[in-house]
């Protein structure tokens, strides 16, 4: 069995250099937040690129640089600074299920989210969802690995949510592991704000939040190359199924266990593995 895990954690790291290049950026959604520098605008464009993911990756890439255009290349700006005037010309925007009414609501909460806080990263603090606490439990051990992630990810839900007159329809594009969704999108968003490395395709902008934190994003490609490796053994693919991976993952790196998404969407959705 330890030959077999060996095994594995080499094939992956083969799969992970093959994949985890800098052309990986151009085919991604992740290559819309790399139009921008500023903080804000990559934060502001990585989360509806993220929010965006499901379905045909060119049509995702297309639809968020569209909204990007919209907003005139200048997300932050746009969102601090709009009028109501200025919402006129996103009628009519739409990917997917997605649409004007929820994109409206995005943009009022980013604009009451930005005029309290400087970065995005602190939504996702709100409730214990931050730099590795020295908090045990009665019996003196550390909390179980992606319990700070599942607070955090539900904090936000509850707080992206919490304003007046929210469309009930627009609950369904923000996940939470309160409702057993594996919050694919959402842990992308998350490793491509706080993971950091010599490659630069990932952003690393986010300090208080550490990459041995991270759940790893968990689509139906993934799900299916984790279970052809046995490294999922449930039959549904939902939050715990998220969370067993990146226990699995941990035992290759613990300190950045998702940087194996690489290698196993690669896998899955380019490979067809």
């Amino acid at each position: 069995m330890q030959k077999d895990i060996h095994a594995l954690e080499d094939f992956l790291n083969r799969k992970m250099d093959e994949f985890y290049q800098p052309s990986f950026i151009e085919n991604d959604p992740i290559c819309v937040p790399h139009q921008f520098k500023r903080k804000q605008d990559i934060e502001i464009a990585g989360f509806f690129a993220a929010i965006f993911s499901w379905g045909n990756r060119k049509t995702i890439i297309q639809k968020a640089k569209e909204l990007m255009q919209l907003m005139d290349n200048a997300p932050f700006q746009f969102i601090r600074d709009h009028r109501e005037r200025d919402l006129k010309k996103l009628t009519g925007f739409k990917h997917r299920t997605f649409n004007t009414t929820d994109l409206l609501y995005f943009i009022s909460f980013l604009k009451f989210h930005y005029k309290r806080h400087e970065s995005l990263e602190a939504a996702f603090l709100k409730y214990d969802f931050g730099v590795q606490r020295s908090v045990r439990n009665s019996q003196d051990r550390i909390p179980e690995a992606g319990s700070q992630v599942e607070a955090g990810l539900s904090g936000f839900y509850h707080y992206f949510f919490s304003l007046d007159d929210t469309p009930l329809r627009t609950h369904k594009h923000i996940a939470s592991p309160e409702k057993n969704s594996t919050c694919k999108r959402l842990n992308m968003f998350l490793r491509w704000m706080v993971r950091k490395d010599e490659k630069n395709i990932d952003f690393g902008i986010w300090q208080q939040i550490s990459p041995s934190q991270l759940i790893c994003p968990v689509d139906l490609h993934v799900a299916r190359v984790a279970r052809r490796f046995g490294m999922v053994t449930r039959k549904q693919t939902d939050w715990q199924t998220a969370v067993d991976l990146t226990g699995q993952l941990r035992r290759f790196d613990e300190k950045d266990p998702v940087k194996y998404d690489f290698a196993l969407f690669g896998l899955g959705a380019l490979e067809h593995f």
